[in-house]
């Protein structure tokens, strides 16, 4: 069973820390999906180390998983975890676009 609390997990502080669940829907290994996917992952790595997962799911070996988000352009991100559910679509290349969209706070002092 679910409980309120279920997408965060004790940090290195000790302290509860928010969790990322990304779901990255790409077409093959297209230009823009690639590139949709190594923004998503510098992001991940720079601002959510241990704190995200991402699933990245192929329309052209799955197109039926297509309807449970959808999915009407690609690439497309879906951020499940936290809750609301959040899309994005494009290749992520505005990091701080997306950022602001993840809701992901940086540290003050901390920029790009």
């Amino acid at each position: 069973m679910a409980n309120a609390d279920n997408n965060y997990f004790p940090g290195k502080s000790g302290t509860a820390e928010m969790f990322w669940s990304l779901r990255l829907y790409v077409a093959g290994q297209t230009p823009k999906s690639l590139e949709a996917f190594a923004n998503l992952k510098n992001i991940c790595d720079k601002h959510l180390k241990g704190r995200c997962e991402i699933e990245v799911i192929d329309l052209q070996e799955n197109p039926q998983l297509a309807r449970q988000d959808q999915i009407i352009a690609i690439p497309t991100l879906i951020r499940k975890l936290p809750e609301p559910v959040r899309k994005f679509i494009g290749t992520l290349a505005d990091t701080e676009r997306v950022l602001v969209g993840l809701q992901i706070h940086e540290r003050s002092g901390a920029g790009d």
